[in-house]
């Protein structure tokens, strides 16, 4: 295959048609499609740019040489891969069979989520009040931690989305799907603060219809949001990785440990899939197991 001077990947004539694709029709993200073009520029090199004259097998043997690869790579690996054969069957005339038919895909290790415990919780919620956004900020984590919305949601949540006579929230999640969240006494309590008493002093002489305003008046950012959680953490002395899922995590988390159904779970954090929801029914499994091992004969003895 041909390489410029400096190096620089010239990728072969179907992987630019096929880049092409995923820019112009399927429009994705530019980041996906680096990280395609990457996986291709790999599989290029590797077949010399002979890659319209290849076969499962030729693919399996490119697979086995990625064994310094985890599982999820690899994975990422095929998908790419299957889907630019896919391509070159319906677009081109380079390939009468996808090689990709007979591959399987490894299975994956289930990856977990991180989540707080019930008394990290307390202490980041151990929020000394002393400014407005000392309010602002207890008012918020308490609601992302009193109904699993995700960061995004939170951060364009209105004020209007709130009925504190019913005691609900009402969320545009995925796909603006709406559904209706209810609210513990203890967040609305600090809601109602934190707008009656807080917000407009925040807002100074602007107005904005958003709930929780940051401090250049617009409404709080992800990115916004994530440095005053790890302020926080820091703070109350948490040193696990915390992201602002992992308050969504610890939702659903307790929320079963507690004897929450599974279904009414699944409602709340807006999940199409019973499945998706499922994560955390093995996480309390696994935390069952783990504490199982306290009991004095759950080992055998030499």
């Amino acid at each position: 295959m041909k390489e410029q001077e400096n190096n620089q990947y010239i990728p072969n004539e179907f992987i630019t048609k096929y880049l092409d694709y995923l820019k112009y029709e399927r429009k994705l993200s530019n980041n996906t499609i680096l990280s395609y073009q990457n996986d291709l520029k790999s599989f290029d090199k590797y077949f010399k740019s002979q890659i319209t004259k290849i076969n499962s097998k030729d693919i399996e043997e490119y697979l086995n040489s990625l064994n310094n690869l985890n599982a999820r790579s690899i994975s990422h690996h095929i998908t790419v891969i299957n889907s630019f054969y896919s391509f070159l069957l319906s677009e081109t005339n380079s390939i009468i069979k996808n090689p990709c038919d007979n591959i399987i895909i490894p299975k994956q290790p289930k990856k977990l989520p991180n989540y707080l415990s019930e008394e990290e919780v307390d202490s980041l919620l151990n929020i000394n009040l002393f400014t407005p956004y000392d309010h602002r900020n207890k008012a918020m984590f308490e609601l992302l931690y009193a109904t699993g919305l995700r960061v995004s949601e939170l951060c364009n949540l209105k004020v209007t989305d709130i009925d504190f006579d019913a005691c609900f929230l009402r969320v545009l999640g995925k796909g603006k799907k709406e559904r209706i969240v209810p609210i513990a006494d203890t967040a609305l309590r600090y809601l109602k603060s934190y707008i009656q008493n807080y917000r407009n002093i925040i807002l100074k002489d602007k107005t904005s219809e958003y709930l929780f305003i940051s401090n250049s008046l617009t409404n709080i950012s992800r990115q916004g949001f994530f440095k005053i959680l790890k302020k926080e953490c820091k703070r109350a002395g948490i040193t696990k990785e915390v992201s602002p899922h992992v308050l969504r995590h610890s939702f659903a988390t307790h929320l079963l440990k507690h004897g929450a159904d599974l279904r009414i779970i699944q409602e709340l954090l807006g999940h199409e899939d019973i499945s998706t929801t499922q994560i955390y029914a093995h996480l309390i499994n696994e935390k069952k197991k783990s504490d199982y091992e306290y009991h004095p004969r759950s080992k055998i003895k030499e």
